[in-house]
């Protein structure tokens, strides 16, 4: 009779321990469960719906995976969740995360409410160049190895706490664009896209050198910086003595360069970004033997939310409303049916 009852209980313990033997301690139990996407076999097969409100659990998103070019459609929760943790770090305070969640339902529901040529066939597509960055699940999970379940609960409180709420300005969705990090000011729309927009002034930002690489360097060989300027602008005049090639330079309210002559054509900040690639068109220009040097602060395009200033807003105590009225001027944040 021992011998018997001994067996069962190891029978029981084997049982018990061979779903950790097969997927491992560290799951996705309680990420949000994406229409037509299957868990992978070395991941728990248990999942949770996001806890979605009355409002976004009712909304429909249909999302292009640019890639692929496959067009799948999720609840406004379960896409969000994917934008917040594409776009934001899972360890930021959790009212930054929440800021992220009304923004992005923001912008995903403006899309959505005007025809997109860019992709008719569907709402918001995830490519952060044309819409908003999106991650699945499972990819998210690679990222963030044990604290898969942390992170996903973290995020999907933050979504569902914000369930149906977006910003308006004189009654009318606003373009909720934001980036990640800059020095001191947010940029004026004006500034940046040539368009004055009311809700995209030029605000105070509180992050700085906590900000991952806030500070960057980029030096570009002469002959290859003559080459990219003359094939942009064959105009340009770039002799042998680089010390003349620049005029005075010209900052925006915000800070960046608004304008730096070269080769005695206009060339603006956001046309240096572009054309070397740098984090943010807040940079000095120093040239030299070894080559033009741009010295780089911040990243992004400098109007809206900065990503990493909500995150500083919210460690020193502020809530998600009182962040994104701060950087979208004059905005209401309100549910949106």
């Amino acid at each position: 009779m021992k011998q018997v009852i001994v067996t069962a209980l190891a029978l029981l313990a084997f049982l018990f321990l061979l779903p950790m033997l097969l997927f491992g301690g560290e799951g996705l139990s309680r990420l949000p469960p994406f229409p037509g996407r299957d868990v992978p076999a070395t991941l728990s097969p248990q999942v949770t719906p996001v806890a979605a409100g009355p409002l976004d659990e009712a909304r429909e998103v249909t999302l292009l995976h640019h890639e692929s070019g496959q067009v799948e459609k999720l609840t406004m929760d379960q896409y969000l969740w994917g934008v917040v943790a594409a776009e934001m770090p899972a360890s930021f305070q959790t009212e930054a995360l929440k800021a992220q969640a009304v923004a992005a339902r923001t912008y995903a529901l403006r899309k959505g409410s005007a025809a997109n040529s860019a992709h008719p066939e569907a709402m918001v597509c995830d490519d952060h160049t044309c819409c908003q960055a999106y991650i699945t699940p499972q990819a998210a999970a690679v990222n963030w190895g044990a604290e898969t379940d942390f992170y996903a609960d973290k995020i999907a409180a933050a979504v569902a706490a914000t369930d149906g709420l977006a910003l308006t300005y004189e009654g009318a969705l606003i373009d909720a664009v934001f980036f990640s990090s800059a020095s001191g000011s947010t940029a004026d729309a004006a500034e940046v896209w040539g368009n004055a927009v009311p809700y995209l002034r030029p605000v105070t930002t509180p992050e700085g050198e906590e900000v991952p690489n806030f500070h960057t360097t980029v030096t570009v060989p002469l002959a290859e910086f003559k080459a990219a300027i003359l094939e942009k602008h064959p105009e340009a005049v770039l002799g042998e003595d680089y010390t003349v090639w620049f005029g005075p330079v010209t900052y925006t309210a915000a800070g960046a360069v608004a304008a730096l002559p070269v080769g005695g054509v206009a060339m603006s900040g956001l046309e240096y970004r572009a054309l070397f690639g740098l984090r943010s068109a807040r940079f000095a220009l120093t040239a030299g033997e070894e080559g033009v040097t741009f010295r780089v602060t911040g990243y992004g395009h400098g109007a809206g939310m900065s990503q990493y200033g909500a995150n500083a807003m919210a460690a020193r105590g502020e809530n998600f409303k009182t962040i994104l009225t701060h950087y979208y001027t004059g905005v209401t944040v309100e549910t949106v049916p």
